[in-house]
């Protein structure tokens, strides 16, 4: 059978990543280059185009990954995954990467993309060592006058919904006083909360 017409039967010829009508392009999920079933997904026009830079698209039209995440299907799975982080700037992505299950293996395939660049995520750790996520909440572990705003965010301050700084692993953003700073990750500890 035409891989095309077993990837339309078994996504009922929707999007499997929108759960849109008229799915046309074939994508084979990297670093994979050999076309089957199991390494291929079938998507639409627009999924297909943003597949790569999903920020560039519609960002809402994601939001069906929500659904879709819940394959059955590993090589869904994996690019459900893969394009949540590349939405991590947008708290409902950050909150469907804390809900999705993958096993090791699909995991492991998710991970390795085949893209050196990606695999070399910039890491963000708080003062302790611990890995922080977009959407945590971390406490100051010390007073920081923040420059320009005429006030002192004092330690033991908790803010919530943190944004990372882009290829900056030392940074990240959040509010503080209703004014949202850039905060050094080694005066921040990751509350367990």
């Amino acid at each position: 059978m035409d891989l095309k017409l077993e990837l339309l039967e078994r996504s009922e010829n929707k999007c499997e990543l929108c759960e849109g009508s008229n799915p046309e392009h074939i994508y084979l999920v990297p670093p994979d280059n050999e076309e089957s079933i199991d390494k291929s997904i079938i998507l639409c026009n627009s999924c297909f185009k943003h597949i790569d830079d999903p920020a560039s698209g519609t960002i809402n039209h994601w939001r069906s990954l929500g659904n879709t995440m819940w394959s059955p299907t590993p090589a869904v799975q994996v690019v459900a995954w893969r394009t949540l982080n590349k939405l991590k700037s947008e708290n409902w992505a950050v909150d469907l990467l804390n809900t999705i299950y993958l096993d090791e293996p699909t995991m492991a395939w998710a991970k390795d993309s085949g893209n050196e660049e990606e695999q070399n995520e910039v890491i963000h750790k708080d003062s302790n060592g611990a890995t922080l996520e977009a959407g945590d909440t971390v406490i100051l572990t010390k007073d920081l006058n923040v420059s320009g705003a005429g006030f002192t965010a004092k330690r033991g301050t908790a803010v919530r919904n943190i944004l990372l700084v882009d290829n900056n692993p030392d940074q990240i953003e959040g509010k503080v006083n209703g004014q949202q700073i850039v905060i050094l990750t080694k005066f921040v500890k990751k509350s367990t909360k």
